[in-house]
């Protein structure tokens, strides 16, 4: 893991500071995740060892990529968490200071 952080680079703070990168990679995932469906689940037919493996590979592909979408909107719910607990850590500081 390199210890180099650059402002947009890893170690910046946030994976996806804007909102808004984060929907399009996830719409750009469940394309991704839709067509290696279609393509792994053709007609369900093995008509050769060759077309059976490159099915597999879509599969775990599908696999993948599911897993990474989750793993997306579990670091979104982590986030959404994280801004709550800060919110309302300031607001237990804001009561402390007006005692």
């Amino acid at each position: 893991m390199s210890t180099d952080a650059t402002p947009d680079g890893p170690g910046s703070g946030d994976l996806f500071d804007d909102v808004a990168d984060r929907e399009d990679v996830l719409a750009l995932l469940e394309d991704a995740v839709n067509e290696a469906h279609r393509k792994a689940c053709g007609n369900g037919r093995v008509y050769d060892p060759e077309n059976e493996r490159v099915r597999q590979g879509w599969l775990k592909t599908v696999g993948y990529l599911a897993g990474q979408y989750r793993q997306m909107l579990r670091d979104e719910d982590l986030e959404a968490m994280r801004r709550e607990i800060d919110d309302l850590r300031e607001m237990v500081e804001d009561d402390r200071g007006e005692s």
